[in-house]
């Protein structure tokens, strides 16, 4: 895990932008909505980190999807409740980080006054999509 997060704190370094929910009901339009701030060759052949910031306002939820390879994220600002299949809800704040694995299916809801803000780094094969609705 900490190999993960010195990726999330280098890549979190290439650039800064914006990813904005507004309350899009399937993963596949939340996925459209997503901005790319960077993307890394991993050394595992065909593999890459993609680096990007998103932004949840308050009361929005961001529905049920899961992603291709791994996602490890930092809280910037704000907090959500993250819901991971299979696990209890875990309410992350400013400063917190979080993994989810290849495949599992989660959501979060911005259950705060503010934005919530999430620099997420999803390690990917290349060319697959980073969010799919789950089923």
């Amino acid at each position: 895990m900490k190999t993960q997060l010195k990726i999330t704190w280098v890549l979190g370094a290439l650039a800064l932008g914006l990813m904005t929910s507004s309350g899009a009901s399937t993963a596949q339009a939340f996925s459209k909505n997503r901005t790319i701030i960077g993307k890394v060759d991993l050394s595992t052949s065909g593999r890459e980190a993609v680096v990007t910031r998103l932004e949840v306002p308050p009361g929005v939820k961001v529905e049920l999807h899961s992603h291709a390879g791994e996602e490890t994220g930092y809280v910037l600002e704000g907090e959500a409740t993250l819901q991971i299949d299979g696990q209890a809800p875990q309410v992350k704040k400013a400063g917190q980080s979080f993994v989810i694995p290849a495949g599992v299916a989660h959501d979060a809801y911005n259950h705060g006054s503010v934005p919530a803000k999430v620099l997420g780094v999803y390690l990917v094969d290349k060319g697959q999509p980073l969010a799919l609705p789950a089923h």
